[in-house]
């Protein structure tokens, strides 16, 4: 049998050679791949020997040693397909399939069917036996790796060798090569032992030999490395004080399975039409009247003392519906309660409506289902505010935690408590919020509408610089010329075109404007000809490129710049051909750029613009004393995955140095195109960036994203993970 690793990679002779690139460390990984299975199948087999050390008992039953003895005859076809399924899963980012393989979702559990459902547990319960294994050695490996993919900070989400996308080609080879179910679950989770045990030594010889040759590693975000990289995300909160949790019963619970025979009645006019007594706080207690006053069944005759005896003795215990819904918010407000993200005083009144949630669930099991549900929205929505404060000092925190406050304790004192009731507080909540974030929401407004504008301009531009980028092709225009067209110009004209109401295309003449300066810069042979004409078209010529210049608010010393470029080459063209030779190349040679400092790629905005948007980049957000010990103590210790700036949806909360300071916003609008991006905090101070400023933020530490999705279905998925749990523990 074939050992793994049998040319050692040992550590470079040759300091000055050259650093493995990324395709080198993968292609030396995927070398390991048919070995590695190799010895995963020859451990297989040694366990399902009758008698000795390594004898498994589970693998003495007929069907599962008989696949076994299938993977042992088969054994260059098992390695093959591994190979094969771990190259695509390396190369294709190891993340194609992984909503499709890996229960996380609360929300999506109740659509898996009973297949997905098990190959999840396969696939989950390989995972927990590589990550105990390798998470000793995994960090290391992730900081080098990080490092070959051009990151500063250690991404180990990113990681194209990450020990997921072993186990996941590894359950496909099972599912491969065992079609019995009941045979691939009894090994599943040895071959995943095996596999763990043979990744921890490569991913040591991995990384040492990456170190070796002078890889750097990149650096820890939070300033310490994190142990246990192979099991992301936060610890499902507390401990289960029962098993009755688990996937199955999680997603009958979902379904409604567990709910009494004959259902429970729509709340559907329950509740009376009372939201104009929401509008003002003195007006509640007449709800609560007018809840309490709806007729009522008439009481049941009281027992006699020998009935009562014998119905207590009688009585059934409680439904496993209810059971299981009062495990899972137990452990949902658990997780909330654990949570850094929400501060102390929100937490506690989490816990005071606790009770009223269960009260509530225990009657509506919708509640779990159907993220829609007023108690539902009033929780997630409640809480999402929460995140606009990083600590109890600031300003506005009061007033809200004062409405919570008022909240928790009305719904926890109602006598009456229905769905409805829920929905109607949050509309109560969210209207003394309106007020206070109107004018907030105006100014947010303004500056999306000039965020809007400007892209709109910007990506008209694009277009008309590739025009103007064809009509100089070929002529001998000055290169500073061809440049303030293709910027400039072209937002002038981009400008025109937005601006006119009539559907003309030209409504100033600033688009056929450009034949006649690309004409004025030329050399001419008929130099008297051109001397007048130059002559006669000049003032008018520079009339227009002020009068568009000022148009899009344009920086004056830099459209002055430009004017003195274009009359140097103007007053060459009016010497004799001789001279004019020597002074155009002096007057070429001597332009200075005209055009806004930007980066290639950003885009344009005028200064009125850039004012009302709150325009950042990232040389201003960065300080040049940054360090990455001073992130904020309320951010995650790392952000699992560093996503794109166009996967960042609208409503995510993020930290964001402004001037040297941590400044609590949340991304409120992206343009259309995904070109441009508004943060604002509380406040109301808008903080713009484009797409490439917004990357390079987050991969800098200087932007961290808080909550990317809603922190009460982060809860509920963490109740998802602990069923996970309990069902692999079921299994063992």
């Amino acid at each position: 049998m074939a050992k793994i690793l049998s040319m050692r990679l040992g550590v470079a002779d040759d300091p000055t050679a050259l650093q493995p690139s990324l395709n080198d460390c993968l292609s030396t990984t995927l070398q390991q791949a048919a070995p590695l299975m190799a010895e995963v199948v020859d451990g297989l087999v040694r366990g399902a020997a009758p008698v000795g050390p390594q004898s498994v008992a589970a693998f003495q039953q007929p069907e599962v040693k008989e696949a076994i003895a299938a993977l042992e005859g088969n054994a260059k076809a098992v390695a093959a397909t591994f190979a094969e399924e771990l190259s695509k899963l390396v190369y294709e980012g190891g993340g194609k399939d992984q909503s499709a393989t890996e229960v996380l979702r609360y929300e999506d559990l109740q659509l898996f069917g009973d297949d997905e459902l098990d190959q999840s547990i396969e696939v989950a319960r390989a995972q927990q036996e590589v990550s105990l294994t390798v998470d000793e050695v995994l960090p290391a490996l992730d900081s080098v790796v990080s490092t070959l993919l051009g990151w500063r900070t250690i991404q180990p989400g990113l990681n194209p060798v990450r020990p997921d996308v072993f186990v996941r080609a590894l359950q496909r080879t099972l599912a491969k090569h065992v079609p019995g179910t009941a045979a691939r679950e009894a090994l599943i989770a040895p071959a995943g032992g095996l596999l763990g045990a043979k990744l921890r030594r490569l991913y040591r010889e991995l990384s040492d030999w990456l170190l070796s040759t002078g890889v750097e590693p990149a650096v820890p975000i939070g300033g310490k490395l994190q142990q246990g990289g192979g099991a992301s995300g936060a610890p499902a909160a507390g401990a289960m004080a029962k098993t009755l949790l688990t996937l199955d019963r999680l997603r009958k619970l979902l379904a409604g399975d567990f709910d009494a025979p004959a259902g429970k009645p729509e709340f559907l006019h329950t509740v009376p039409a009372s939201m104009a007594l929401l509008q003002e706080l003195k007006q509640v207690d007449a709800l609560v009247k007018r809840l309490e006053q709806r007729p009522k069944a008439p009481p049941a005759p009281a027992p006699d003392p020998a009935e009562k005896a014998t119905i207590a003795h009688e009585s059934p215990p409680p439904r496993i519906g209810h059971q299981l819904g009062d495990e899972v918010l137990r452990l949902m407000f658990d997780t909330l309660a654990q949570d850094d993200r929400l501060l102390p005083a929100y937490k506690a009144e989490l816990r005071k409506l606790q009770p009223a949630v269960q009260r509530l669930a225990q009657q509506d099991s919708r509640f779990f289902s159907d993220r829609t549900h007023p108690a539902r929205q009033f929780l997630d929505r409640v809480t999402q505010r929460s995140l606009a404060f990083k600590s109890e000092s600031e300003e506005g925190w009061r007033r809200f935690l004062e409405s919570v406050q008022y909240a928790s304790r009305w719904l926890t004192e109602s006598k009456v408590l229905e769905a409805d009731t829920f929905g109607e507080m949050l509309e109560h909540l969210q209207k003394g919020w309106t007020d206070h974030d109107q004018s907030v929401r105006h100014r947010r407004e303004d500056a999306a509408r000039a965020l809007l504008h400007a892209e709109q301009r910007n990506l008209l531009a694009q277009k008309l610089a590739a025009d103007f980028d064809n009509a100089t092709a070929g002529l001998d225009v000055p290169p500073f010329v061809v440049d303030f067209l293709k910027g400039s110009w072209a937002q002038v004209v981009a400008e025109a075109q937005l601006s006119c109401t009539d559907g003309s295309d030209d409504p100033f003449g600033y688009r056929a404007m450009v034949d006649d300066l690309v004409w004025s810069v030329q050399k001419s042979t008929s130099q008297r000809r051109r001397a007048r004409r130059l002559a006669q078209m000049v003032p008018a010529l520079v009339a227009k490129v002020k009068e568009g210049l000022e148009r899009i608010d344009y920086p004056p010393e830099l459209a002055q710049r430009f004017l003195d470029n274009l009359m140097a080459l103007h007053a060459a063209a009016l010497h004799d051909a001789q001279e004019e030779d020597r002074k155009r190349a002096e007057a070429i040679e001597s332009a200075q750029p005209s055009q806004p400092s930007e980066e290639a790629g950003e885009p344009w905005l005028a200064e009125s613009e850039v004012q009302e948007s709150g325009w950042v980049d990232h040389e201003s957000v960065l300080p040049q004393d940054f360090v990455f010990s001073e992130m904020p103590a309320t951010a995650p210790a790392a952000e699992p995955v560093a996503a794109g700036a166009g996967e960042l949806r609208t409503g995510t909360w993020a930290d964001l140095m402004v001037e040297g300071q941590w400044t609590r916003v949340q991304l409120t609008w992206a343009s259309p195109h995904g070109t441009l991006f508004m943060f604002t905090a509380l406040a109301g101070t808008a903080h713009s960036m484009s797409r490439r400023t917004l990357e390079r933020l987050r991969s800098s530490g200087t932007l961290r994203v808080i909550a990317d999705r809603p922190v009460v279905d982060d809860a509920l998925d963490q109740v998802a993970k602990a069923a996970l749990k309990n069902s692999l523990g079921k299994k063992d």
